[in-house]
């Protein structure tokens, strides 16, 4: 596609603009301020220019300054011309004796303008797409700069847990450190509640997918008897309950094997969470393809390092 800057403003549309700057306005004062509000972003347009000399003459010399820095402003020319090809009210010139004919002088002005604004259309198409695509660039490293400031105070809070000596009061934080992780992935976190007969700690919503939540910070791995109750739980949920298990310090070997070729659930440990919050694994991307795993091969486990290393 042909750049928009390849494209030349012809210089009678220069000359348009000229002569309706120095007819949209009866005076000197209200132009010099319309020209230095429209070029704030750019003072050395007005810089220098005789504001008590004629309309048209300070008129041209601005309009001359953009077409030779055209290279640099003409975001501007356009801009400003698309919006006095646009003007229908002139109340400075209605309040004139010779309003009338000054009217009729400014509205031919715009109207030979209008007639160049049109044959840019597709410049200035062009021009806001891109304005749209830079601005929407900009919203998501925005975004993206939040998402990062938080993932990292998540991550030394983790850290934090990690070497807290109150283990109870650590295992506590733990669950409003899983809601803030999965509030920042837009998975619905909800905390802990009861039910009858048994106790649940939580639920996320991924993917169109619900899943039921168990967390542990025990000193070892967790064995099979606890997965075991709770892919019961599981599936007294019925047929499409998901389940996902979080072990800070993982999972024993029997307990995975238990799991390694039919499971209701998923499983993450702590070296999976430090690969999310150091934003080396996305933590969506991260459930996406253990269902996956799970989905191809029946297996609970599958650790995020296998990501980075495919």
């Amino acid at each position: 596609m042909t750049s928009r800057r390849a494209r030349k403003i012809e210089p009678a549309a220069y000359d348009a603009l000229t002569e309706a700057l120095a007819r949209i306005y009866w005076y000197k004062p209200d132009l010099a301020r319309f020209l230095q509000i429209r070029a704030s972003e750019h003072p050395e347009l007005v810089s220098g220019l005789d504001f008590t000399n004629y309309k048209v003459v300070f008129a041209g010399q601005f309009v001359e300054r953009l077409r030779v820095g055209e290279d640099r402003y003409q975001d501007l020319t356009l801009s400003l011309m698309l919006e006095i090809s646009q003007m229908e009210s002139f109340p400075t010139l209605k309040r004139q004796p010779e309003a009338e004919k000054l009217l009729t002088q400014a509205r031919d002005a715009v109207a030979d303008l209008k007639t160049w604004t049109e044959r840019f259309r597709g410049l200035l198409e062009e021009r806001a797409a891109v304005e749209e695509q830079q601005a929407q660039q900009a919203e998501r490293e925005k975004h993206r700069r939040g998402f990062s400031q938080r993932l990292s105070e998540l991550k030394e809070e983790f850290l934090r847990l990690q070497s807290d000596t109150d283990r109870q009061g650590a295992g506590r934080a733990f669950e409003s450190f899983l809601f803030s992780l999965f509030e920042l992935f837009d998975m619905q976190p909800r905390l802990g509640f009861d039910l009858e007969f048994q106790q649940i700690d939580g639920s996320i919503t991924f993917d169109t997918d619900d899943y039921i939540l168990e967390a542990k910070w025990l000193k070892g791995a967790v064995e099979a008897g606890p997965l075991m109750l709770f892919s019961e739980k599981v599936r007294r949920k019925g047929k499409n309950a998901l389940g996902l298990f979080i072990s800070v310090n993982g999972f024993s070997s029997g307990a995975r094997s238990a799991f390694n070729e039919g499971t209701a659930f998923l499983t993450i440990d702590g070296t999976d969470l430090f690969y999310v919050l150091d934003d080396r694994v996305r933590l969506d991307e991260l459930l996406m393809r253990k269902k996956r795993h799970a989905n191809d091969t029946g297996g609970c486990y599958f650790p995020a390092h296998l990501m980075i290393s495919d």
